[in-house]
């Protein structure tokens, strides 16, 4: 449940703090006054994109930070102790797999994100991805905006709701491996039964660069050496006459930096046998002295050994230019690393050895993937009969709250169809065997018809509002937000909409923004919106309203005047019949 929601210059809010209840809270304020700024900051807050146009004008930076209480552990809860590959269940799970502890049951989210475009996440005060953040936040709450109505639009999405819904998104997602394992036998057994003066050219060119590739003998970081090596030798001239005033500097003409340090020895030593309270710093400058003996004997050495060999030279650049030639042939650029040439080497070589082998024949390949074919379709069967049961179970359930939200008579239906197909083997996609829709007829007598033929927002809002109830029944999320599901709605309908968000509430904790006083007045806690412009800066507040204020502000949304008796008398009605008429 979310306890409490901190921000700092995000958009119009310069500085706000809102406390959180559980049951059913209500976001009102007029029309622009920032309600959905609110909504975006949660929305920042649990890992969504952003940019530096969210920060205040004039600011450096915006933060939000929140507080949840996660639910209670209960006998359902796993061994905490999971492995890094396991799939976390819960909220738990995950912070468990990543070493962060709650407090009490309690954790700490917070983003930041600054005038430069970058961003930075913290659970419990540990640094994390944005894209870790996100994914925990879906353990969290759900936030459902106007926006999320396109889903039920479009088709594809309508299979992942049902998978949802029947509890079967694992098991595809297992199916669809297997899928893919199918696909790429499919593939290898085209590319056998291609014709044999292609396979014999693949065959000849991967013996080519394979023997072109080991007779260059490459060594690992071979290119890096050589190119240090020949930007020593081409600023050799250079290089010698630095290294050689480094060696007039140590040991000149004029005596340099030895002839200095033997005095400076000699002295010291001296001193420190008349004063042994100086046998410290003496020995500080018998170790400076030998230290740097040793560093002009090593650069003497150096000087030494440098001879420019131009035959050398020669030899370095054409090595390069083989190397050069090599990862333009077989690595994605030339500026790629020398390990890309090596990694075609391996592939060369596994493809060849593929092509080569007796082992691999078609016949063996024509086995696999009849066993697969197997599998897939056996796999597919049984999930389609689990969204066949499924499918009918959510169409009961879905129409009986239409009929709660004032759809009466709306007919809902979750139609599954098999791909097309023959007799020898039902034919299959990703994600199995069905196409999936959902159908619906909103007037009696009306045949059905797809979503996307539904005119009225206000019966597209319902939909998903029945949607998100019937999931709701079986999804652990325990905050639900509704970003203003109410367009298109009013009256009687409306007023079925409150009760219903009330009831869901019950084991949930529910946010939604309306401008509606047929749903504000179920609300458990009220939150206001206001909009103001202080020092020629439009700010954003938001703050609890209770009692009067809580009057006045139902009274406002009822008729646009929060003053007139009329008014306040109609929003205490409403309050007395929907919900404790505040005191």
């Amino acid at each position: 449940m979310l306890e409490s929601l901190k921000i700092k210059d995000f958009a119009l809010i310069d500085s706000s703090s809102v406390e959180f209840s559980k049951g059913f809270s209500v976001l009102s304020g007029e029309t622009g006054a920032g309600k959905s700024i609110l909504i975006g900051a949660i929305s920042f807050l649990l890992g969504g994109k952003a940019g530096a146009e969210s920060i205040r004008a004039g600011c450096q930076e915006a933060s939000v930070s929140g507080v949840w209480s996660l639910p209670p552990k209960s006998k359902e809860d796993r061994d905490l102790s999971l492995d890094a590959e396991e799939e976390p269940q819960s909220a738990r799970e995950w912070l468990s797999q990543r070493g962060i502890e709650d407090e009490d049951g309690q954790i700490i989210l917070r983003r930041v994100i600054r005038a430069g475009g970058k961003s930075g996440a913290w659970i419990q005060g540990t640094p994390v991805p944005r894209a870790d953040l996100a994914k925990f936040s879906e353990f969290l709450i759900d936030i459902h905006g106007q926006h999320e109505h396109q889903s039920l639009m479009r088709q594809p999405e309508h299979r992942k709701f049902l998978d949802s819904y029947c509890g079967v998104t694992e098991e595809v997602s297992a199916f669809t491996k297997i899928y893919a394992a199918l696909v790429e036998k499919r593939k290898a057994l085209d590319a056998l039964s291609s014709s044999g003066a292609e396979r014999e050219r693949r065959i000849d060119w991967l013996k080519f660069s394979i023997q072109e590739i080991e007779e260059a003998k490459l060594k690992a970081g071979e290119d890096e050496e050589l190119s240090a090596e020949e930007s020593r030798l081409l600023s050799f001239e250079k290089l010698y006459s630095e290294v050689q005033s480094v060696n007039e500097i140590f040991s000149g003409e004029e005596g340099g930096v030895e002839a200095l340090l033997k005095r400076l020895r000699s002295s010291s030593e001296r001193a420190a046998g008349l004063d042994k309270s100086l046998s410290e710093l003496d020995g500080r400058v018998q170790n400076v002295f030998y230290e740097i003996s040793d560093l002009s004997q090593s650069f003497r050495s150096y000087q030494n050994s440098l001879v420019f060999d131009p035959a050398r030279l020669e030899e370095v650049q054409a090595r390069l230019d083989l190397i050069y030639k090599l990862k333009k042939k077989y690595a994605s650029s030339t500026s790629s690393p020398l390990s890309a040439v090596f990694d075609y080497l391996a592939q060369a070589k596994a493809e060849l050895e593929s092509l080569d082998s007796s082992s691999v024949s078609k016949e063996g390949l024509e086995k696999e993937i009849a066993a697969l074919e197997r599998q897939v379709y056996e796999a597919a069967k049984s999930i389609s009969a689990k969204r066949r049961a499924g499918g009918e179970k959510m169409s009961a359930q879905i129409e009986a709250v239409l009929q709660k939200l004032g759809m009466s008579g709306t007919k809902f239906s979750v139609s599954i169809s098999q791909k097309a197909g023959d007799a020898a083997l039902q034919k299959c996609g990703p994600y199995g065997m069905d196409d999936i829709e959902f159908l619906i007829s909103a007037n009696p007598g009306s045949p059905m018809a797809s979503l996307s033929k539904i005119a009225s927002g206000g019966e597209l809002s319902r939909v998903m509002l029945a949607l998100k109830t019937v999931f709701a029944q079986s999804d652990k999320v325990p905050t639900l937000i509704f970003d203003e599901i109410d367009t298109g709605i009013g009256g009687e309908v409306a007023v079925a909409v409150g009760e219903h968000m009330k009831k869901l509430a019950k084991n949930r904790q529910i946010l939604c923004i309306t401008h509606l006083a047929s749903i504000a007045v179920f609300a458990d806690n009220q939150i206001r919106i206001q909009k103001s412009v202080e020092g020629g800066i439009m700010k954003t507040r938001a703050a609890p309203v209770l009692g009067e204020e809580r009057v006045a502000e139902i009274a406002r949304m009822l008729s646009g005047d929060q003053n007139t008796p009329e008014s306040l008398e109609h929003a205490r009605s409403m309050l007395k019949k929907y919900a404790v008429l505040p005191a």
